[in-house]
């Protein structure tokens, strides 16, 4: 085997979710990696939704293209991803709903009628226990064990007991043994890959990584698809002795947080672009101040609501010039679950360490999609630096104090002998405002130039410190692809496909988004024979932004706003037109 698709359709509020999620499970409990992909509306129930569990015998990087089983619980489902079914694939329905005639599949396709509703109604009049008929005749011709399959599910119901999970363990046994008995095709029975994997959305990976990191305050108003974040740390808080707070909305979620930081804890918040283009005078608060802050910025496609469950990578310039005027800051660009993981830690040492307001840019599609990741990518021993090391000096202490590197001495609010003025107009090294009565002035018009010098200053250390690109592939191959955060997973399985066909190709990615390196950028693109710029998003503003800092032109693109994820078959595509006609 080298890949296998399961994936389950039907109405939201029908469970497709917890389908295709228990199969993700079982496949991580085996040992193997899974990718899994929720695709939902924005409304509680109602409308086309579906999820797909992937694995295979490498690390899936996205959905992949295709399809081996399909549960649908309507006929919708069937006549919107029939057609992805691979030859030898099954689709697995129930005959009292609907009927599925031979010609509305592809070829090679079979159908497999499964009386879910029947199983459900011997134990409950609850019809959405038909799922769990459904998901044990999925798991059947995934080859799934079914004792696993049960521990999935029992876990599943957490402290629910009785009669629930019975009837569950009941019915998904029935269809299980119903797909072993009548179904046509042997099952794919993916062999174990190993000791279990860790299975998490990219959202739970941020979380995960701000409490190794030591965060210990996160102030958030929910939005699609940020929520998450709270969600798993509000769920942990207690056990990781972290404070989470819902607030009433953006501008009040970023201003607690940045007022726990400003108070001596490492405090963060999270949201989507409206939300975040609610936050931007604030951020530029944590800029003056110089209070460290790490903002999650989720994206999803715009402008205004937008699609509000979908993803884009449309908020790169949005994130660039957030907050009035110039103060430092740094973007990071995470590609993966364990990516997100290490990224949050990494905000949170550049944000302390430098003392300024760091972006990690996710995006729906990572954020929301389900990872595998080995338990040794995680590491769980971190040790958050601490940078509170002032010692009182009575009226001298000077909180912003002219350094070389930018970063001056922090001391926590209300230390005897270390009193000062944080205010968001300018200031001198003592904090006294002169933003005041004072501008214009020529003393403090040059005040005004050194302290924006020493705030600017500290983009050096930034990109000192920060991920470099990072090179994949033969380093001669005859195309590059160039792509940043979560489009990079799909790019990578388009890479394999390519090599397959004797196309060879490499990529260059960027963890750290801003700032850029011009000389090692320059020097990676002199080494390219011909790019392809993948992002998701109109006009392409990341090659925009390499352009502004560097004055390479990436003239080959292939730009995705649709609201949808990138496809592998979409980039191979575009890879190959450009390897036969493209330019530079």
């Amino acid at each position: 085997m080298t890949e296998l698709g399961v994936r389950a359709g039907g109405q939201a509020g029908d469970g497709i979710a917890s389908v295709g999620e228990t199969i993700a499970r079982c496949f991580s409990r085996m040992g193997r990696h899974v990718f899994g992909l929720n695709a939902y509306q924005s409304v509680i129930r109602g409308g086309h939704v579906w999820y797909q569990a992937r694995t295979g015998d490498g690390r899936p990087h996205c959905q992949g293209d295709g399809l081996d089983i399909l549960y649908a619980l309507d006929k919708q489902t069937v006549d919107v991803h029939a057609a992805g079914l691979r030859r030898g694939g099954t689709v697995v329905f129930d005959p009292e709903k609907f009927a599925v005639p031979a010609g509305d599949l592809p070829t090679g396709v079979t159908a497999l009628p499964v009386p879910t509703l029947e199983f459900a109604r011997k134990y409950t009049s609850q019809s959405i226990l038909q799922n769990a008929g459904g998901v044990g005749a999925a798991a059947f011709l995934a080859g799934v064990p079914l004792d696993l399959l049960h521990q999935v599910l029992t876990d599943s119901f957490g402290r629910k007991a009785g009669d629930v999970v019975n009837w569950n363990l009941g019915a998904s046994a029935d269809g299980y043994h119903f797909a072993e008995s009548h179904a046509s095709v042997n099952p794919s029975a993916p062999s174990k890959g190993g000791a279990p994997k860790l299975l998490m959305t990219g959202n739970q990976a941020i979380a995960l990584g701000a409490a190794a990191a030591g965060c210990k305050f996160l102030a958030q108003y929910p939005m699609t698809p940020a929520s998450g974040v709270m969600h798993w740390l509000a769920a942990h808080s207690h056990s990781l002795g972290i404070v989470v707070k819902q607030a009433e909305d953006e501008l009040a979620a970023i201003n607690m947080a940045i007022g726990a930081s400003f108070g001596g804890v490492r405090a963060m918040t999270a949201t989507s672009g409206g939300g975040f283009s609610l936050m931007v005078e604030a951020l530029g608060m944590a800029g003056m101040t110089e209070t460290p802050l790490v903002v999650v910025e989720s994206q999803r496609s715009g402008p205004s609501t937008g699609l509000p469950t979908k993803t884009e990578q449309g908020d790169l310039n949005l994130m660039l010039g957030a907050g009035q005027s110039d103060f430092p800051r740094a973007i990071l660009a995470p590609t993966h679950a364990k990516d997100a993981y290490l990224a949050t830690i990494r905000a949170f040492e550049l944000a302390e360490s430098w003392q300024t307001p760091i972006l990690l840019a996710s995006d729906l599609h990572l954020s929301e999609s389900h990872f595998t990741v080995d338990r040794e990518e995680i590491a769980f021993d971190f040790e958050p630096s601490s940078l509170f090391t002032v010692q009182p000096n009575g009226h001298d202490y000077k909180r912003y104090q002219y350094t070389e590197s930018g970063v001056s001495p922090r001391a926590l609010p209300g230390q005897p002998g270390l009193q000062f003025v944080a205010g968001s107009d300018e200031h001198d090294e003592k904090g006294h405002l002169v933003g005041d009565v004072k501008a214009g002035i020529p003393v403090w018009v040059a005040e005004r130039v050194h302290m924006m010098d020493k705030r600017m200053g500290k983009l050096r250390g930034l990109l000192a410190n920060s991920e470099p690109l990072v090179r994949e592939g033969p380093a001669d191959a005859p195309l590059t692809f160039v792509a940043w955060g979560s489009t990079v997973g799909p790019v990578r399985d388009a890479m394999a496909q390519l090599t397959a066909q004797g196309k060879p190709t490499n990529l260059l990615y960027f963890p750290t988004v801003f700032p850029l390196d011009p000389v090692a950028v320059v020097k990676a693109f002199e080494q390219t024979r011909r790019t392809l710029v993948v992002e998701a998003n109109y006009s392409g503003q990341f090659a925009r932004l390499i352009r502004a800092e560097t004055g390479v032109h990436l003239t080959n693109r292939l730009l995705k706003y649709d609201g949808e994820p990138f496809y592998p078959h979409e980039i191979v595509a575009r890879g190959l037109e450009v390897m036969d006609h493209g330019g530079k």
